[in-house]
């Protein structure tokens, strides 16, 4: 019998990168038996740097660089991210070559082990609410405010820990992290903020990067591409590219599809959630990418760029 051929796949070290990869290879298994996927264990700053909120390190490529430095050298074929984390510019060389079907990208709420509460609504004033996103954070104040909030860092297992272990009342998290994990920890929520918070950009679903000369695993990935999402997703990198936007900013989106029209909606907030810029397009999904141009061009003319200017100078 002849040796299969082997493909090294770069992923970040912790348990959920780890199940997402793995999800993307047992894919790839159904339609490329003949191949051995080898994933090769990277990990990035954002996984190193702990003891730091995400808005103080920087965004450019905090849990992606390492595994792109592995793939524009040769060392690994293709790196699977939560394409949440991809920067819209990507580094000269390479490419998002395939989009996965995305899971439902809401944000939810896991409460501490024992309390009695279920909702935002029913902690009481000064409760601790545990986030490291500033969106979320901005979002939650605005709806909120009588709630105090602090950062929170680590994989979902570290995080889940902290929770039952200390003060905080509850964490807000993504809903398809938790269920990618499997049921015991999507038992654990105790609501969707789906109704509440704009979720971030590419939430929910996974991207495969790879170098972009790299013609024949480009080829390989295409069975796996949901064109679907992958439009819905480009829409939104296009707003947050407009922008001028990190993964650390509190800028958000929610994304709808009916029939061939897409609604693209998009949410900038000051740190504090004082100050709110929101709007909306609709257009042919095949237009994605000129939608979320105009949508970002449009919150511009409405103060989005003063917002996000201010903040990149409290952060620095």
């Amino acid at each position: 019998m002849a040796e299969k051929k082997r493909i090294y796949v770069s992923s970040r070290t912790s348990d959920l990168a780890l199940i997402q990869t793995r999800f993307v290879i047992q894919q790839l298994n159904i339609v490329h038996p003949h191949i051995e996927f080898i994933i090769k264990n990277t990990e990035t700053l954002g996984d190193k740097v702990l003891d730091v909120s995400l808005s103080k390190i920087g965004d450019k490529g905090l849990f992606t660089k390492e595994l792109e430095d592995s793939l524009l050298s040769g060392e690994t074929y293709f790196a699977v991210h939560s394409l949440k984390d991809i920067p819209t510019n990507l580094p000269p060389g390479l490419v998002v070559a395939a989009i996965t079907k995305r899971m439902e990208p809401d944000d939810v709420v896991v409460m501490k082990k024992g309390l009695p509460f279920k909702t935002m609504n029913d902690l009481p004033k000064g409760a601790i609410v545990g986030t490291s996103s500033l969106r979320r954070i901005a979002q939650l104040k605005h709806l909120y405010p009588h709630l105090q909030f602090r950062d929170i860092r680590g994989n979902l297992n570290t995080r889940l820990k902290k929770l039952d272990e200390g003060d905080y009342a509850c964490i807000i998290l993504a809903k398809a992290g938790l269920e990618r994990l499997g049921p015991a920890f999507a038992a654990r929520i105790t609501q969707s903020l789906g109704d509440d918070l704009y979720y971030a950009v590419g939430q929910g679903a996974l991207g495969i990067e790879v170098a972009e000369e790299n013609k024949e695993i480009i080829e390989l990935l295409k069975p796996i591409h949901h064109q679907h999402t992958a439009l819905c997703c480009l829409a939104e990198r296009s707003f947050l590219n407009t922008l001028q936007g990190g993964c650390q900013v509190p800028i958000g989106v929610k994304t709808f599809v009916e029939g061939e029209e897409l609604t693209l909606k998009g949410i900038v907030l000051s740190l504090d959630g004082t100050r709110v810029v929101k709007h909306f397009v609709k257009g042919p999904i095949s237009d994605a990418i000129n939608l979320g141009r105009v949508l970002g061009e449009t919150m511009i003319q409405k103060g989005a760029n003063e917002i996000l200017t201010q903040i990149r100078e409290s952060l620095k």
